[in-house]
């Protein structure tokens, strides 16, 4: 039985279809099962409530041998470390309770860094609690999302701009939430590994945010700029959005540690994963800038 943690997400969403695809046992936590796909619902063992739960925890991982996850974004706890350890200890125990085997877990690129990475560093204390466990563990270790940019789509349609913290001569690092999840999917469905690894995943390019620009522009067929916020302006927002001055602080401390480069040691290592900016661009940005 594999248990996955978020199941109507990006990641646990498509990590779940390749799953059912392969015609294992699953058994999801939701806190709302309606959101759930009906041919889902129909396949799938389902626990309602928050993985954040004990008693959630311990009901889906009864009888488990593999588990997902992935802590929730959320402006939540005094900081970020604060929330990602709160969600994960009851998780830890319950693994360790239910002699779970085996866990991949949604983290970040970066683990060799020294502390002040923000919310970089909670991922990384989120590890270090489940691996306490004694599981078998891989933490996928991502750079960014693209798909982060589609909360910009409205933007980008309508003032042909879209707007990060990073240096304009920053290369950065992405990866597609569909890569994530074949990989996670890989690893839940062959449990022959053993150990606790850091497992970097990234896609194949490596674009400044103006070569981000330029290649949107060319999918969508008008110019796309990309300005710069301050981290000043990051925090602000943060706190207009409800986050407490420590987790809009750690949201500051992560984009200085990309900017200072983070990620390039991962990067360097890591082998590309299949889907590049442009082919997502045309896939999913795209179709959601012009909807």
């Amino acid at each position: 039985m594999l248990v996955i943690t978020t199941p109507t997400g990006h990641i646990g969403r498509q990590t779940l279809t390749h799953l059912l695809a392969s015609d294992v046992s699953v058994r999801v936590i939701a806190r709302d099962p309606s959101r759930l796909d009906p041919e889902v619902r129909d396949r799938v063992e389902i626990v309602e409530g928050s993985h954040a739960d004990p008693g959630v925890l311990v009901r889906a991982l009864d009888g488990a041998d593999g588990l997902l996850w992935l802590v929730p974004p959320s402006f939540q706890g005094v900081t970020a470390r604060d929330y990602y350890l709160d969600f994960t200890r009851p998780a830890a125990a319950a693994i360790r309770a239910h002699g779970v085997s085996h866990v991949v877990g949604i983290s970040s690129a970066g683990h060799g860094w020294a502390t002040g990475a923000g919310l970089l560093s909670a991922g990384f204390a989120m590890d270090a609690e489940i691996e306490s466990a004694g599981v078998a563990y891989r933490a996928l270790s991502m750079p960014a999302y693209m798909e982060n940019l589609l909360g910009q789509a409205a933007a980008i349609r309508d003032q042909g701009t879209f707007a990060m913290a990073y240096d304009p001569d920053r290369v950065l690092a992405l990866v597609a939430t569909r890569d994530i999840a074949t990989v996670a999917a890989g690893l839940l469905t062959d449990r022959s590994w053993e150990g606790q690894e850091n497992l970097p995943v990234f896609g194949p390019d490596h674009l400044t945010p103006g070569q981000m620009a330029q290649v949107i522009s060319e999918v969508l067929g008008h110019t796309v700029t990309y300005s710069r916020l301050s981290l000043a302006d990051v925090a602000a927002a943060m706190t207009q959005r409800g986050a407490s001055d420590g987790v809009a602080r750690d949201m500051v401390e992560m984009i200085s540690a990309q900017n200072a480069g983070i990620y390039d040691a991962d990067h360097a290592a890591a082998s590309p994963t299949s889907t590049g900016f442009r082919t997502w661009c045309e896939e999913i940005l795209r179709p959601a800038v012009l909807r």
